[in-house]
């Protein structure tokens, strides 16, 4: 079941995104984040820049949140997707579940680009943005830098 994130599930969230840390080819963070430091960017969920997360058999597996892009009004029908799955949840269709309702209710939400901004390495979420007929718009080589060296940045993007 895919529903709005509460403040209840932010403990969940926050444990879920830090999971990807020490992978280095998902987030550019490089220590765990707290529930507390996370408060105020949960907070600035809205009803057209949702936060989302699905549970299965009551457990929070996975999340999907919408950030609006480069925050200026000419901007407002493009919006920036972070989509996280629980390590142990992998494989089971969750990013797909949350990407497709993503997509679905873009129009809903007054969006009509969808971005994502994915690591070069990250085969995987790539490989499911492209399913869903994102394509490269973007690629900014050696961003970011790593323990284990640089790393490549791929934006993708979706007109709806």
């Amino acid at each position: 079941m895919i529903r709005d994130a509460v403040e209840a599930d932010l403990p969940t969230i926050v444990t879920i995104y830090n999971a990807t840390i020490p992978c280095q080819i998902v987030t550019a963070d490089f220590a765990p984040v707290t529930i507390e430091s996370r408060l105020d960017w949960f907070l600035a969920h809205t009803h057209d820049r949702p936060l989302w997360v699905m549970e299965i058999n009551g457990t929070v597996a996975g999340w999907l949140g919408f950030r609006s892009f480069y925050g200026r009004p000419a901007y407002q029908s493009t919006a920036e997707l972070s989509l996280y799955v629980h390590p142990d949840c992998q494989r089971m269709g969750i990013g797909r579940k949350l990407l497709g309702r993503a997509i679905e209710m873009a129009p809903a939400l007054k969006i009509a680009t969808l971005l994502g901004f994915i690591f070069a390495d990250n085969h995987p979420s790539l490989k499911l943005f492209q399913q869903f007929e994102f394509e490269q718009w973007g690629y900014l080589p050696r961003v970011a830098k790593f323990d284990r060296g640089e790393q490549d940045l791929v934006i993708l993007g979706r007109r709806i």
